[in-house]
Order: C-alpha cells, then sequence, then structure tokens
C-alpha cells in the first residue's frame, strides 16, 4: 500500500525530477510532482510524493522534515484528503445573484 505525502516550502526551482531523487534516499518512490500555478507554469513552492509502503513514507518524514534542502527548511508530512471547495467546482469566483449586471441577452 502506497502512501502520499505533502511537501512544502520547496525552492520554486525544483521540478519533479529533483524531488523524486530526494526522497529516494528514504526508499521507492511511486511519484514526486511540484505543483505548478496553471497560468504562468511555475512552481507553488509544494509538491507531493507518493512512497511504496507506510514505513517509507515515516522514514521520508523522519529524514526529511524540517531540514535544509537548497536553503530552505523542508515541511514534510503525511497528505490529508483533499477537501471538496463549495460550489462543486474549482476556481472562479461566481457572482451569486439573480441580477445579469454587464451581460448582454442575444
Amino acid at each position: 500500500m502506497e502512501a502520499k505525502l505533502y511537501v512544502g516550502n520547496l525552492p520554486y526551482s525544483t521540478g519533479d525530477a529533483e524531488l523524486q531523487t530526494l526522497f529516494s534516499q528514504a526508499g521507492t518512490v511511486k511519484s514526486a510532482q511540484v505543483i505548478k500555478d496553471r497560468v504562468s507554469g511555475r512552481s507553488k513552492g509544494f509538491g507531493f510524493v507518493e512512497m511504496s509502503t507506510p514505513d517509507e513514507a515515516q522514514a521520508a518524514i523522519s529524514k526529511f522534515n524540517g531540514q535544509d534542502f537548497n536553503g530552505r527548511a523542508l515541511t514534510v508530512n503525511l497528505a490529508r484528503p483533499r477537501e471538496e471547495r463549495p460550489g462543486g467546482f474549482r476556481g472562479g469566483g461566481r457572482r451569486q445573484g439573480g441580477d445579469r449586471e454587464g451581460r448582454r441577452d442575444y
């Protein structure tokens, strides 16, 4: 059974391959992904690493949480399930209400 880790406070220059290489020091990495901004494509400074076993995940937490990585102290812990956002969709602050200001009916 795999275990997914949240990795925070990553340097913005870190890529997926570098994250995978780092965490392979603690065990077998199934996947590593740095989260990027949809518009700019730049790193958001955090990512997720999926380790092969819960024991390897715990070893990675012990090894890397609080450790310096390229000048930044990493935050590493078990990833929590994604929370549902209000409205049932992601992004975009849609205006509530019945008025249609700024819209034209065709």
